[in-house]
């Protein structure tokens, strides 16, 4: 796989992820799922221009640990919604449950 397609695909990541964040309104694992598309997105695109500057430096492996962090935080806030309120519905945040 040539870096030049990776890139492509770590670019049409981002969009993808950008418009599925910007249409999510009810779910906040929607949300959490779509930042996650945007962040894979994200790293696909400075892998591929790391590979083709030739030094892969530890700046992607930093990225990946924001992600990583970035995910257990939000499962956390997700778990904690579904058992405060009893559902993940954006909705239901409003509406002042808590």
């Amino acid at each position: 796989m040539s870096m030049v397609s990776l890139l492509g695909v770590g670019v049409i990541g981002v969009v993808l992820g950008c418009i599925c964040l910007v249409s999510q309104r009810k779910s906040l694992f929607g949300v959490l799922l779509s930042m996650e598309i945007f962040t894979l997105g994200i790293y696909a695109v400075i892998i591929s221009v790391f590979w083709v500057l030739g030094e892969l430096g530890s700046l992607c492996l930093v990225f990946l640990t924001f992600g990583v962090c970035e995910a257990a935080l939000g499962l956390s806030v997700l778990v904690s919604l579904v058992r405060g309120v009893g559902g993940d519905y954006v909705g239901g945040l409003t509406s002042g449950h808590f």
